[in-house]
């Protein structure tokens, strides 16, 4: 190489270095792990003004989603959709009956959304959420948004069973 083009790579500006993606800023067409099953990220909704994604996760024809909402510390919950339906927003009980399990309700808020790629719900907007809790520590989450309810029954995850494999 000569003296010049030494001098010239000295000199230049090199490329910024790209941060690694995190868990919370994974979006479609990444590639996961959790709780030692690979998922393809296939859709992201994100609620900024709780600091919360959910992920929608494909492995194979299996779909589930990942709630991940950073609070004192990183929540993260797997869940899978269930079949069923709500005939209103204002009549969503504080108990729900659901497989002989009981579940209570523990949250209810509301906020904006933004959606990117294959969502339950393929546009942002204002969303509903309701999240209950058994006794055996099963979750269940409800969610509406533009007249539609999304029924979802899951389970806690520990930090160390989710990372990152690719991000693009």
């Amino acid at each position: 190489m000569s003296l010049f083009k030494r001098v010239k790579n000295l000199i230049s500006k090199q490329p910024p270095v790209q941060a690694e993606k995190s868990i919370l800023t994974l979006g479609p067409g990444d590639v996961c792990e959790v709780s030692l099953v690979t998922y393809q990220v296939t859709g992201r909704t994100q609620n900024r003004q709780r600091n919360a994604v959910i992920l929608t996760l494909q492995d194979g024809a299996a779909i589930r989603y990942l709630s991940i909402e950073e609070r004192e510390r990183t929540v993260y919950a797997l869940y899978d959709p269930v079949d069923g339906r709500l005939d209103s927003l204002q009549e969503v009980p504080a108990t729900i009956e659901l497989d002989g399990r009981t579940y209570h309700l523990e949250e209810h808020f509301a906020g904006f959304i933004t959606a990117a790629g294959k969502t339950p719900f393929m546009q942002g907007g204002e969303q509903h959420v309701w999240q209950f809790q058994t006794d055996d520590r099963r979750l269940l989450r409800i969610e509406w948004q533009n007249g539609r309810f999304v029924l979802y029954e899951g389970e806690n995850i520990i930090p160390a069973d989710v990372r990152v494999i690719r991000g693009v």
